[in-house]
């Protein structure tokens, strides 16, 4: 979605600006203004391309272990009845990451001024997403903020986790992938050419595995340069589509339909949705919003469209679980675990049961998964260098058998 910048004026006079992801202008507008933003400018971020090596150096990316951190301080601070100025300042102060430390300085000069701390976050909507700073106003409105930190510090290490089963599970296969493919490449480059010196020295007649070899080898040697630039173009070709709405939604599609990831990514993004909107709703944010907010930290287009789309049913009267159990991506024992807790009016108490549940499962299906390519990298690569090994020696064979 594209970024578009505001300026307007809040509850209490002051002067706001920031940066938001919205669909279109329309959209940004309604937001502001439901926030009780008066809006006096509204215009789309221009898209920013730079090379670090020519631009200079990028501004430090603050990670999620990061905001974690920053959040948990900030709570017990606030809860020890430090005012939230000090906090930000103490806080500033001991940061290593000069991006995020600025961005506290700016926070905490804006609330100085009489600005509200969701109001000074949103300035920041690199750092502090929608889903922070809507949990942060709802905190302020409630006069419960040091609650709603604290929650909020439980949210992002229950995602931190999640998170990291699932790179876990990433991780293995692409790096013996990796590994595979820089051994293949430095033994058609820097040996086959030795051999292949050596049977046309000898007169050796080729079998069609070792000429197979001989010609990849021939093809990577003199196209080298070219395979590099293809490479590179079509990296960032791929990342360019991802970005478009119909390429993002292609690739995502493609990644549930996956045999056994795609599973472990239905399951992570039930658990995300789940975890995400019963954090909303016990902080006291409305259902509409909570829906609203939860897409967009789902993980996925594809959950990311169907959670929208029901939250347009749960608009129009339907409830929740229904309006899930129509969209079929989610499993029948979450619509209906949701169905009973509306029935009973304890939603978010279920919303976490679920969360629970399917955090387990992907811990368990991370386990599976690496279990299971395991065997099949071992495979890849044993296959990968052990045919190229096999059929280089089959000439010689050939040669012995003549001699």
């Amino acid at each position: 979605m594209p970024i578009f910048k505001y300026k307007g004026k809040n509850r209490i006079g002051n002067i706001i600006e920031g940066e938001r992801r919205a669909r279109n202008k329309k959209e940004i507008i309604d937001l502001l203004e439901k926030e009780q933003i008066q809006v006096l400018q509204v215009d789309r971020k221009g898209s920013e391309f730079s090379i670090p090596f020519i631009t200079g150096k990028p501004k430090a990316k603050v990670t999620l272990r990061d905001l974690t951190v920053f959040n948990r301080q900030l709570s017990v601070m606030f809860n020890a009845g430090l005012p939230i100025t000090q906090g930000l300042g103490i806080l500033s102060t001991q940061q290593k990451n000069k991006g995020f430390r600025d961005a506290l300085d700016d926070i905490r000069k804006d609330v100085e001024g009489g600005s509200n701390l969701s109001n000074a976050l949103r300035k920041f909507p690199n750092i502090f997403n929608e889903l922070y700073t809507s949990m942060v106003q709802a905190g302020e409105a409630s006069g419960n903020l040091d609650t709603i930190l604290m929650r909020l510090s439980q949210y992002m290490e229950n995602m931190a986790r999640l998170l990291g089963k699932i790179k876990s599970a990433m991780t293995y296969p692409i790096a013996v992938l990796i590994i595979a493919l820089v051994m293949t490449g430095v033994i058609l480059i820097k040996v086959v050419p030795t051999f292949q010196d050596l049977f046309e020295q000898l007169g050796a007649s080729l079998p069609a595995a070792t000429q197979f070899v001989v010609d990849a080898s021939e093809f990577l040697r003199g196209n080298l340069t070219l395979i590099f630039i293809a490479s590179i173009g079509l990296f960032f070709a791929f990342k360019s589509y991802n970005r478009t709405y119909k390429g993002r939604r292609v690739i995502d599609s493609l990644k549930l339909k996956m045999p056994v990831l795609g599973e472990l990514l239905i399951k992570s993004g039930v658990a995300r949705v789940t975890r995400t909107l019963e954090t909303l709703l016990n902080s006291g944010v409305e259902i509409i919003e909570s829906m609203t907010i939860t897409a967009k930290t789902s993980g996925n287009s594809i959950i990311e469209d169907s959670v929208l789309r029901s939250r347009a049913s749960v608009q129009e009267g339907k409830p929740l679980g229904e309006s899930w159990e129509e969209e079929k991506i989610f499993p029948f024992m979450v619509t209906q675990m949701v169905s009973v807790g509306e029935q009973t009016g304890a939603l978010s108490s279920m919303l976490g049961k679920i969360a629970d549940f399917y955090d387990e499962e992907v811990e368990q299906s991370v386990s599976a998964l690496i279990s299971l390519m395991e065997p099949i990298m071992i495979v890849i690569l044993g296959g990968l260098v052990g045919g190229i090994v096999v059929a280089m020696y089959l000439p010689m064979f050939d040669i012995i058998g003549k001699v």
